[in-house]
């Protein structure tokens, strides 16, 4: 399988930022994990265990199903979005790194194939001054794109650019689409 990979899926980058309006302020959760990041990292939950909107880690071990939150059901576009992936949808979150911040180098647990969890990321908003890292390697992620990559190799972000970077992440069951695409 490969470690990373650009779907030919694309999305529209307008739409998406129209459906980004609808998070409202205080529904951003800052990220749990400080020692991996400098600056603001916050995460808006569309779907998590529960459907809890203050739910932003996706926990292995939990027993309640994930389902779709209130934030999701206000994204219409991001709502066409998922059913445009041929895959079992788990936890599904709006990613934010404010301008100015960094996310250190680590790996990312109970992810990939053998853990029925892979991760895909949709940028949302980004600029050219976002370098997002994986494996000591820059990858170039425009808004609207869909990229796959294994996240529990090293990788890290750094966003030195003038606005709010955030990308739409969705953990997904291993599907035969997505094997397919990542032979």
């Amino acid at each position: 399988m490969k470690s990373r990979h650009k779907f030919s899926l694309q999305f529209d980058p307008a739409r998406l930022c129209a459906d980004l309006g609808r998070v409202a302020p205080d529904e951003w959760v800052r990220h749990y994990n400080q020692l991996h990041y400098e600056g603001e990292w916050s995460v808006a939950p569309l779907r998590s265990i529960g459907g809890r909107t203050k739910q932003i880690f996706p926990d292995p071990h939990a027993v309640e199903p994930f389902a779709d939150t209130e934030i999701l059901a206000r994204c219409d576009y991001i709502r066409e979005a998922l059913a445009a992936l041929d895959c079992e949808k788990q936890a599904v979150r709006l990613m934010r790194l404010g301008a100015g911040g960094k996310i250190r180098e680590h790996r990312d647990y109970f992810m990939g194939a053998e853990h029925n969890c892979l991760r895909l990321h949709i940028p949302i908003a980004t600029s050219d001054g976002v370098g997002f890292y994986h494996e000591g390697e820059r990858v170039p992620m425009r808004a609207g794109e869909l990229w796959y990559l294994d996240f529990g190799r090293l990788h890290s972000v750094e966003n030195n650019g003038p606005t709010d970077r955030v990308h739409l992440v969705i953990d997904c069951g291993v599907s035969d689409w997505l094997l397919a695409e990542l032979a």
